[in-house]
Formats: C-alpha cells, sequence, structure tokens
C-alpha cells in the first residue's frame, strides 16, 4: 500500500513503525494548518494499521540543526483562533494515539515545540547539537494549559526549571533531568528510534493503550480537548515580545 503525500512532511515506513518527518521551512514552526497536516498524518498512521494492531510512530526534524521552534507568533495577529484551530488538536491527537509515539528531536527545540514533544511517549534528543528551551516567561506569553504536560511527566523541580525559568537544555543535561529518555548521535538517531518503536510497538496489540495513557496524563487530554476548536473566548495571552 502506497503512503499517501503532504505538503510539507512525508510518511514513511519500516515495518510497523511509521516516521513523521517534518519539512515545514525554516524551523517547522507550528501554524494551524501545520498541525492540523500533522494531524492528518497521525491519522493515516491509524487508518492504516487498524484496532489492535501493533504500530509506533516517530515524529522528526529533517535535519540535525531544527525540531520544532514552536508556535508561529505572528499567526494570532490575523488568525486569532490559530492554537484552537490546530496546536491544541494537534496535542490532543497524539496523546489520545493508540499506539507508542516517539519524539525524535533532532535540533532546536523551543516554545511551544517543547509540549509538541511532551505529548509523546519517549523523546530522544541529538547528543551533540540543540538546545531545548520554554521561553514564555521571557516573552510574556501565555496559553491555558501551558503547564499541564511539564507538570505531568515531569519532576516538579524540573517543570518549574522549564515554564518559570526558561532553562536551555542540551542533549546531555536534558537526559540528566529526565526530560528525555535517550540521546543519540547524529548518524544514529533515527537507527535508535526505530529500535525503540520496535520494542514498544507490540504494547498497541492488545487495544488499551491510549485507554492506560489516559489513566496517566488525562488531565491533559481533557484539558486540551476542551479548548480545541474553542471560538467564543481567547484561550491564550499574545507574546510582548518574540524570537
Amino acid at each position: 500500500m502506497s503512503l499517501p503525500t503532504f505538503d510539507s512532511l512525508s510518511l514513511d515506513r519500516r515495518g510497523n513503525v511509521f516516521i513523521i518527518t517534518m519539512q515545514k521551512a525554516p524551523e517547522n514552526r507550528l501554524t494551524s494548518w501545520y498541525c492540523q497536516e500533522i494531524i492528518r498524518a497521525f491519522r493515516t498512521v491509524q487508518q492504516i494499521l487498524g484496532p489492535d494492531s501493533e504500530g509506533a510512530v516517530i515524529t522528526r526534524g529533517n535535519d540535525d540543526k531544527f525540531w520544532c521552534t514552536g508556535l508561529d507568533l505572528d499567526e494570532p495577529d490575523t488568525n486569532p483562533f490559530a492554537n484552537t484551530n490546530g496546536f491544541y488538536p494537534m496535542l490532543h491527537t497524539i496523546l489520545d494515539f493508540p499506539y507508542p509515539t516517539i519524539a525524535l528531536i533532532t535540533g532546536h527545540t523551543f516554545g511551544g515545540g517543547c509540549p509538541f514533544a511532551l505529548a509523546h511517549d519517549y523523546r530522544i534528543m541529538n547528543a551533540n547539537r540543540g538546545f531545548l528551551c520554554m521561553p514564555p516567561v521571557n516573552l510574556g506569553l501565555h496559553f491555558d494549559g501551558i503547564g499541564l504536560l511539564p507538570r505531568l511527566k515531569l519532576r516538579p523541580q524540573i517543570a518549574r526549571k522549564m515554564l518559570l525559568e526558561a532553562h536551555r537544555w542540551t542533549g546531555k543535561e536534558a537526559l540528566a533531568d529526565g526530560v528525555v529518555d535517550a540521546i543519540a548521535e547524529p548518524e544514529r538517531m533515527l537507527d535508535v528510534a526505530i529500535q525503540m518503536g520496535e520494542k514498544w510497538a507490540p504494547k498497541a496489540k492488545m487495544g488499551v493503550y491510549a485507554l492506560l495513557r489516559a489513566e496517566l496524563y488525562g488531565d491533559a487530554m481533557q484539558q486540551f480537548q476542551k479548548i480545541s476548536y474553542v471560538h467564543g473566548r481567547m484561550t491564550s495571552l499574545s507574546a510582548k515580545a518574540k524570537f
């Protein structure tokens, strides 16, 4: 079965492990339409695999410079509901996905790229290049639910370090703090991610993977679903500074 094509990402398959490669120049910034394209890629994998099947998904960047530098902070100037139409539904889709998910953090990851990465079950980071940083405290930026995934997935001191201190992690620091599960040399990153995907893909076979994940992170899932496609009120505070 041939895989569909997308505008700014590619979808490949290695057995039951699917690889989403983000290709939105220059830094894979998240606009509402790009989040919807990522959602379509996840839904495509789900349709191909079907229920009660082994499978896993890897989300990676297309080079070792950038993974995702977060939300497009200019889009809300013309589309005030950009996040509710794209970002929140994307996070919910990943958290509700019935197969293990792996963020292969190939390079720099900033801002909204952090909750995007944390929404995945596992994270592998470039051992040699790239920083991971969530700087809303420096930008005067807030959106509903911004602290849910750091709070649910990281130790309290590390969540504080991420959200209130805007710490910039290298791969080695992120591994030591438990922000990522593994680091790998650039030339080995994809192989390491595929091996991890193959290891955990069988856990989806009994059809309860998403249900059990919801037991752990249901607070975030419910909040992101609640504020998806909301147009009756604002769900974010525009940044006072942009980068």
